[in-house]
């Protein structure tokens, strides 16, 4: 399909879908309006009949602008599981549109290299691993310190990404390197999961929430972005996915850290038994 075709079935899409993230953030794009001043025959003088009645029993004028955040902000504040996993889901869809309107004429095969360290990414055993320590980790902790609320939300992070991930991959169908030389096969069948990577977007999710903890404090943990920027380069070397899906896979990870790292209370602690909340490191 040529580009500008391409180009034009996106902007309609998006149409629908900037009004659908708008929604489930549960916003409204319009400020509230002032009503109109009516005239008192009574008293012979104009009065301003504002809408709230708090403001008219403390004498106060509310300011003629909007002061609540954007649209967008108002989308990134959300603690809610269901909208997180939507608004995560509906700006990777974004991102994938733009990738198969044209974004990925950038894509091309590079030579296969899967020895030495680049061995991890074939068979993908990285975000396993990771996902394992991780659990170990909150485990011993609990979920009553600093660090321990943290681990539980990087493993809440990589649930949801791997439900944004898996549900973006079933929608584009889009084939491998290793299944294709032409990065332009959307929309092939189930058996065609290229996009995004679900490794990346699992390793960014773990790291997002201990980033975003500690960055103040601890300014040395954004060395953490090395371990998803490694798992990138090895993806695309081990043939597995295309530039464009590993950019993909580290947007859905980052934004399922941001999320997570918002919930009022670790999803997966809350509902394991109260062992796991007190840590197997207090009972040692």
């Amino acid at each position: 399909m040529p580009s500008i075709h391409r180009l034009a079935i996106m902007a309609v899409l998006m149409v629908f879908l900037t009004p659908s993230i708008s929604r489930a953030g549960g916003m409204d794009l319009v400020p509230p309006q002032r009503q109109p001043a009516t005239s008192c025959f009574a008293c012979g003088r104009q009065q301003s009949v504002l809408a709230s009645t708090d403001d008219q029993a403390a004498g106060s004028t509310p300011p003629t602008t909007d002061s609540r955040p954007g649209a967008f902000r108002r989308v990134l504040k959300t603690r809610s599981p269901g909208i997180a996993y939507l608004d995560t889901t509906l700006i990777g869809a974004v991102y994938g549109l733009v990738d198969w309107a044209g974004l990925h004429h950038l894509d091309h095969t590079v030579n296969q290299d899967t020895s030495g360290i680049w061995s991890i990414a074939r068979p993908s055993r990285f975000p396993p691993a990771l996902i394992a320590g991780t659990a170990l980790a909150a485990i011993w902790e609990g979920g009553q310190n600093r660090l321990g609320r943290t681990l539980w939300q990087s493993l809440d992070s990589a649930a949801l990404a791997g439900l944004s991930t898996y549900t973006l991959k079933y929608t584009f169908g889009r084939e491998r390197p290793a299944q294709t030389t032409n990065p332009d096969r959307w929309f092939q069948g189930s058996h065609a999961q290229s996009f995004p990577s679900g490794d990346v977007s699992a390793v960014t999710a773990l790291v997002t929430p201990m980033i975003i903890e500690y960055r103040h404090t601890d300014p040395a943990v954004y060395l953490l972005a090395l371990v998803p920027a490694f798992d990138m380069v090895a993806r695309v070397k081990a043939h597995g996915h295309w530039q464009t899906d590993v950019v993909g896979g580290c947007l859905v990870g980052a934004l399922s850290g941001y999320y997570a790292h918002r919930f009022d209370k670790p999803l997966i602690l809350s509902i394991m038994p109260h062992g796991f909340e007190v840590g197997l490191r207090k009972r040692f």
